[in-house]
């Protein structure tokens, strides 16, 4: 018979390679709480009103182009009244611009707070950028895409992608998308929320641990020009005191 061989014996102490040192885990900054979303369908009813001679003059006047974005008009003496709160030429709607800081801000349109987005557009500006720009007075954004053959006519709120101005100047594309689920749990937290402007908790797994999302929400006027031309005129609660902003958008 052969030498026998040895069995194999456990591994000594000195045998066993050291273990790599495992390195806790930080915990991750909780992310903004999904909310169930609750929001409705719009009515999609269109409000009809009679043409007057100071709706179609305040049309025809807002329509000016800008010469100085930060020069405003004195305010008149009293007894003329906000035209803000005494004309009305379109639909009140709900407006909300929204964004990380450092990223790109989306504007979303609603008939009313507790509805889902007719419209949400990611718009070609940093948050910051555009928080600097309200702060500085009158902004004027204007959203252009091309017009498309009669078969292939799509509402204005469906363009998927525009060119994007701001006071005159070209800042890029915007594109239309459809509602995100954390639009819609913006949405969802803002429901409450007519009017006003704020941060909330951001999303860590996006915008790291110190991730705040902004967002200023009005209403707006939607005036309708054409099939081919819509605009929205922010209704400030305070007047003529608060930031200006109208937004146009427009089939060339």
């Amino acid at each position: 018979m052969g030498e026998s061989r040895p069995r194999t014996s456990a591994a000594t102490s000195n045998d066993i390679e050291p273990s790599t040192p495992t390195t806790p885990k930080t915990p991750r900054a909780p992310s903004t709480p999904r909310q169930p979303v609750s929001l409705v369908q719009p009515s999609q009813k269109h409000k009809k009103h009679k043409p007057k001679v100071l709706r179609v003059f305040r049309s025809v006047f807002r329509s000016f182009p800008i010469i100085t974005p930060a020069c405003k008009f004195p305010s008149l003496p009293g007894g003329i009244p906000d035209p803000h709160k005494s004309i009305t030429s379109g639909t009140r709607v709900t407006g909300t611009l929204f964004g990380y800081r450092k990223g790109r801000v989306s504007l979303s349109v609603q008939e009313t707070p507790r509805c889902l987005p007719s419209l949400v557009v990611e718009l070609a500006m940093q948050t910051n950028v555009l928080q600097k720009e309200l702060g500085a007075g009158m902004v004027r954004i204007a959203l252009e895409c091309e017009k498309r053959a009669e078969k292939d006519r799509i509402k204005l709120f469906e363009e998927p992608l525009w060119t994007m101005y701001c006071n005159g100047k070209k800042t890029g594309y915007g594109v239309k998308r459809d509602a995100t689920e954390e639009d819609l749990n913006v949405m969802e937290l803002l429901k409450a929320v007519s009017m006003g402007a704020g941060v909330l908790p951001g999303n860590s797994e996006t915008e790291g641990l110190d991730g705040e999302l902004a967002y200023m929400r009005a209403y707006f006027e939607r005036v309708v020009g054409s099939k081919d031309s819509e605009t929205l005129y922010m209704i400030s609660p305070d007047g003529n005191n608060g930031p200006e902003l109208s937004v146009f958008l427009v089939r060339i």
